[in-house]
């Protein structure tokens, strides 16, 4: 069995964390799973590049979690691979749209993730966000379920679940969700039903390991049916989406730029293609505890739950780090208009000079990356770093184990410091030598085509949040377990007391 044990009984991407700093290595570290199955962990940014840029074709998504994932999902930009991944990632991120005729989509298709559209977006972040904290105040005042009074504690979780929801939906799809308003409408019932499954179902995914896709699907358990009529209501969201925006679009009525828009402009889609890049943007984002092992969440980040994750976690650390929470606030008083204000608006600009703000993000994004581990397979022999690794081998890209080695951080990499991304010339690198020191978004062609979305989107959260309330852990020596699934939360939500903040 390997180092299965720990695996399985540890959150996942902590063992390794574990051994990138206790384990002498030159790059690669490897152990086995289960039925000794050989697993390579890559540790350095030389066998990160290789693996992640320079031969990124030559390691692919393992092929039963791309059948497992397409079981909802069908193949978008997330699940394509090779020529097919090619092709579909030239349609999202290059201009020229003359150098193949198989990529005539993508100059329609590349401004729904370009700055220049994403900084049109930044007025979309801000209102849901101010809707966010102001929905939250006014829920403080009245009474809650268990008590007849007021209380001003609340969990994280459901509330930056439903507005990073909203968001994706309104800037996104081009459609409000309202999950802000009512917490219980069926998409949000259907994604708390699919995403939070039965504690069989950790078993079903184990045995995806060895058992062919078919055979899963083919047993008469009650969860194969949840899963079915999930798949089947937000493909059938996604068609409403579709329909309504071609009748817009037919009488000219379309203005917005959401991904939607943008691809049913490039005419390179048909309806039910459209269907799958939608599930992708809109479900990929979400935790998959069934039918998956642990993987593919850091290829994509316009999804809504790995920001509503970074969320939670952000608003741990600053609750932990009060003298955090006070510089930060203190420039989001000084360069943002107040959130209470209904008629204040921002634009890119604004946020944009908020470097504190951006510094928090970043040192967030580093010490609990929300995805804590990612895997490849060899398509065939390879190398890396010169070390043969044979065909189907499994190649790990862990997060958690990079962005807090002190071979590549220094001897604080553990430490919450966004000082650290405030010395010169160190916005971007926070004091490490390589970029790949940083693999919260992974790198190269598979990297997250969203970065720029989900950051802004982040950084228009966390200011709107912190700029309102003050914010301390209900219990002040809470230690946070982290349940199991592939976004890493705190088992049982993030509780905090929160106050308003005054003079903004």
């Amino acid at each position: 069995m390997g180092n299965s044990s720990r695996i399985f009984k540890e959150p996942s991407g902590r063992p390794m964390q574990d051994w990138i700093e206790t384990v002498p290595n030159e790059g690669l570290i490897r152990y086995r799973h289960v039925f000794n199955a050989e697993r390579v962990l890559l540790t350095d940014p030389k066998a990160l590049g290789e693996v992640l840029v320079t031969k990124n074709y030559e390691f692919i998504k393992p092929a039963n979690i791309r059948n497992g994932l397409g079981r909802i999902l069908g193949v978008g930009i997330l699940l394509a691979e090779g020529d097919e991944h090619k092709v579909t990632l030239t349609f999202l991120r290059t201009m020229d749209a003359n150098a193949n005729p198989n990529q005539r989509q993508r100059k329609n298709l590349m401004p729904a993730f370009h700055f220049r559209h994403v900084k049109e977006l930044y007025p979309t972040f801000w209102d849901k966000s101010r809707e966010m904290v102001e929905t939250m105040a006014e829920a403080m005042k009245k009474p809650s379920e268990n008590s007849e009074k007021a209380s001003n504690v609340v969990e994280v979780t459901g509330w930056t679940s439903r507005a990073t929801l909203d968001i994706i939906g309104v800037a996104g799809l081009g459609g409000d969700f309202g999950a802000l308003k009512d917490p219980n409408n069926k998409l949000i019932a259907t994604y708390r039903n699919i995403f939070n499954p039965p504690r069989y179902a950790r078993y079903m995914q184990l045995a995806g390991m060895f058992v062919p896709q078919w055979i899963l699907r083919a047993l008469p358990v009650k969860r194969n049916t949840e899963i079915e009529d999930a798949s089947a209501f937000i493909k059938q969201t996604c068609r409403d989406l579709i329909a309504s925006k071609k009748a817009k679009m037919e009488k000219a009525e379309r203005t917005e730029k959401d991904i939607l828009s943008v691809a049913i402009e490039s005419g390179g889609f048909t309806d039910e293609e459209l269907v799958n890049q939608l599930m992708t943007f809109l479900v990929a984002g979400k935790h998959y505890q069934c039918d998956l092992l642990w993987s593919i969440k850091s290829d994509i980040w316009t999804g809504h739950e790995t920001t509503s994750t970074a969320m939670t976690w952000a608003i741990y650390l600053l609750s932990k780090n009060k003298d955090v929470q006070s510089k930060l606030r203190a420039e989001i008083h000084s360069k943002l208009p107040s959130i209470r204000d209904a008629d204040a608006e921002i634009d890119h600009t604004d946020i944009d000079d908020c470097h504190y703000l951006h510094a928090v993000c970043n040192e967030v994004l580093r010490t609990w990356a929300p995805v804590s581990l990612t895997m490849r397979t060899a398509a065939h022999d390879a190398t890396i770093n010169g070390q043969l690794i044979p065909k189907n081998t499994i190649v790990i890209l862990c997060p958690w184990a990079v962005n807090n080695s002190t071979k590549l951080w220094g001897p604080d990499a553990a430490e919450f410091k966004p000082e650290r991304w405030m010395a010169e010339g160190q916005a971007n690198k926070g004091g490490a030598d390589s970029n790949y020191s940083f693999l919260t978004f992974l790198h190269g062609p598979r990297s997250c085509i969203g970065l720029g979305f989900a950051r802004a989107e982040f950084a228009c959260l966390l200011a709107a949040w912190f700029g309102r309330f003050e914010t301390e852990l209900e219990n002040p020596d809470f230690v946070p377990e982290i349940k199991g699934g592939i976004t890493a939360k705190p088992k049982g939500g993030l509780w905090v007391k929160l106050s308003e903040a005054q003079g903004w």
